[in-house]
């Protein structure tokens, strides 16, 4: 069974000799896999908007590749502060674990925040230039007969146009503006809506949408808020797809609690929900609902069980996880997301071992 056979298998809830697996590292943890395998240094992103080669992906026993476009959160691109082309301005912000210090870029100033004029006349950058899509032509050429290919189009609709206008202002627009609130989606919307087109017509297998509506307890916003401003949108980005490539997946990740929301995403097409945050939903519950509508890709707990965890707690999760929303089919084994510089190497090779992919250091 090739690792592409194996995922197309899986999404179709079909029995694998194991479930398929893919990761993501930050670039910290990245380097300490590196030296573990005795590889070069090699700075790279989780989100694979260059090109990297893929080697880590492929000595971890990975089922599917991933290629980013479109706007999307920066994981430590460069050293020093700087503001991207759809002017948000980013910061460097270290942080210490056990194994080092880390860096995240996060946002230092949302542009459109303090002005409605530009805010109402913003456009987005051009989603058609050749050159974003570079990395996923070269992907499907080299690796798209052995591995499923993932093009990620996250951050599409809400997280970049509240990255222009700030989260909070952005969410009192919905009430008190909402002729902004929807001109603002409408371009992050569009923008990633043309992506998703782009990578479907170069031979992606799955798209990868992304917003985090969910808290850990609830979603961020009144449900009857989600399907005023976002329901129609994600519809309409699901249902281009479709019309493009009827076999194209569309996952859909947010993060956190999400159950009022899991049967609109049915409705309008969804076919995997990812990240599946154990400490937030559980998978017995999502099995017993939408098992038979939906598959599942994530589970791995990055907040609690593969950092903090012994490799026995990492065992019996997934043991649970394989028994619940992987049962029969249906679930990609992976971590909930990137993979942390707090991570013990040990218990991501633990990970591994359970699944059973063989461990390739030297």
């Amino acid at each position: 069974m090739t690792h592409k056979e194996r995922v197309i298998r899986a999404l179709n809830h079909e029995e694998t000799d194991r479930p398929p697996f893919q990761a993501t590292f930050t670039p910290e943890f990245a380097d300490r896999l590196r030296k573990e395998f005795h590889l070069p240094p090699l700075f790279s992103e989780p989100h694979h908007r260059e090109w990297y080669g893929y080697d880590l992906e492929r000595l971890t026993g990975q089922d599917a590749l991933q290629v980013g476009a479109g706007w999307v959160t920066n994981y430590y691109l460069k050293p020093e502060p700087y503001t991207d082309e759809w002017g948000v301005e980013w910061k460097i912000d270290p942080y210490q674990t056990p194994f080092g210090e880390g860096h995240y870029t996060n946002i230092a100033r949302n542009p459109l925040r303090d002005d409605d004029e530009a805010a109402m006349a913003y456009k987005a950058p051009d989603p058609t230039r050749p050159e974003l899509y570079r990395n996923a032509e070269r992907l499907v050429k080299e690796f798209g007969a052995e591995y499923y290919i993932i093009g990620r189009v996250h951050c599409t609709i809400f997280e970049s146009a509240w990255a222009l206008r700030g989260l909070d202002t952005l969410m009192m627009d919905f009430y008190l503006n909402p002729d902004l609130a929807n001109h603002l989606l409408d371009e992050t919307a569009r923008y990633h809506k043309e992506a998703c087109c782009q990578l479907v017509r170069r031979g992606v297998n799955m798209i990868w949408l992304g917003d985090d509506m969910g808290a850990q307890s609830s979603l961020l916003i009144d449900p009857e808020l989600w399907r005023t401003y976002f329901k129609p949108r994600m519809a309409d980005i699901i249902r281009t797809i479709k019309d493009i490539n009827p076999n194209v997946k569309v996952a859909y990740h947010t993060d956190g609690c999400n159950y009022d929301i899991i049967p609109d995403l049915i409705e309008i097409g969804l076919d995997v929900l990812n990240p599946i945050q154990t400490e937030c939903m559980d998978p017995e519950v999502l099995a017993e609902k939408y098992g038979e509508q939906l598959c599942f890709f994530g589970g791995i707990a990055v907040q609690s069980t593969l950092p903090q965890g012994t490799p026995e707690d990492i065992a019996r999760e997934y043991e649970w996880l394989k028994n619940s929303i992987g049962k029969g089919g249906g679930w990609i084994c992976a971590p909930t997301h990137h993979v942390q510089l707090d991570t013990p190497i040990e218990n991501f090779f633990a990970l591994l071992n359970t699944i059973g992919i063989e461990d390739m250091r030297p």
